[in-house]
């Protein structure tokens, strides 16, 4: 029994070592932002959470921000009476699966802060959020054993969709539907993609199944963080190559000049020295160098007899 206990505390040191180090990274990952709520979630799962009773889940200062709220069901209750967790309505007949006994649902509100990480997971060019982000998402629990990594379920709407009500948003974020400008439901989809749909009525969106939703509407001119394609940076390369080849030769070229003119300048300083020393006479039609006369002083001999 001593050894047993022991091996539990060694996993769970394990595992919350674990847990900090994914904390100190920096959180560009939606997929991860995902796990780290899931891990304070069931972080923060005890005996005293009842079926059926929404509770909130208390994040780290590093996620503030972010609200979070967690129900546990039953899965038959769930597809016999549906449930209403905050701005997500799950009608009649929704149904989770694989789920044996019980499920966790945890609804996620990114903020204003946390929706921008959208923009660098998912192609948004055009578009512009209104709302924060939501989230809806299923995960396995026991009835009582609580340390095995909780594994994601999928929820699934019946004859009647799952809805999402934006309509307690701001002011500022909803602002945009009194403007004239009606705003698409988004869903943001695991494997990057977005899809774009009419809402059901004024800020409710509907859905038939788990995921992250938002409301955006159509901004053409506002500049958005956009994935520089790979043709696009071979051309930029390209160009940079050519203008930094033209530049070169354009200074080889200079060098060249320069360097020419100095010995030009350097021959003529030669044969100006040497037309000094040779003096330049004409001999008949032939032009010759002569060198300048130097006059002996005659002397008288006298001789002395």
């Amino acid at each position: 029994m001593g050894s047993l206990s022991t091996i539990t505390l060694i996993f769970l040191s394990l595992a919350a070592l674990q847990a900090s180090r994914i904390e100190c990274q920096e959180i560009k990952s939606a997929r991860l932002l995902d796990l780290l709520i899931r891990d304070y979630t069931f972080r923060s799962y005890t005996k005293n959470f009842k079926t059926g009773k929404l509770h909130r889940i208390n994040l780290p200062s590093n996620l503030s921000g972010i609200d979070v709220d967690t129900v546990r069901l039953r899965c038959g209750s769930l597809r016999r009476y549906g449930a209403a967790v905050k701005e997500f309505h799950l009608r009649v007949g929704t149904a989770v699966h694989p789920c044996s006994t019980r499920v966790m649902i945890i609804r996620q509100n990114l903020g204003s802060n946390w929706s921008s990480l959208y923009y660098d997971n998912f192609e948004l060019s055009g578009y512009q959020l209104v709302s924060p982000v939501v989230g809806l998402l299923a995960y396995n629990v026991g009835a009582t054993n609580t340390t095995t990594i909780p594994s994601e379920l999928g929820i699934q709407a019946g004859k009647r969709p799952i809805t999402i009500d934006f309509s307690k948003m701001t002011a500022d974020e909803s602002s945009s539907s009194s403007s004239g400008t009606i705003p698409l439901c988004a869903s943001f989809d695991q494997d990057g993609k977005v899809s774009l749909s009419s809402q059901a009525r004024p800020n409710v969106c509907v859905a038939t199944r788990h995921g992250h939703f938002g409301l955006v509407v159509e901004s053409p001119l506002m500049p958005l963080k956009r994935k520089v394609s790979r043709l696009k940076v071979a051309i930029g390369s390209s160009i940079g190559a050519a203008l930094g080849a033209f530049l070169l030769s354009l200074l080889a070229m200079a060098l060249f000049v320069n360097a020419k003119k100095k010995a030009r300048m350097e021959e003529m300083e030669r044969r100006a020295y040497e037309e000094e020393a040779l003096q330049v006479s004409m001999v008949g039609h032939v032009r010759a160098l002569t060198a300048s006369g130097t006059r002996t002083v005659p002397t008288i001999e006298h001789e002395h007899h």
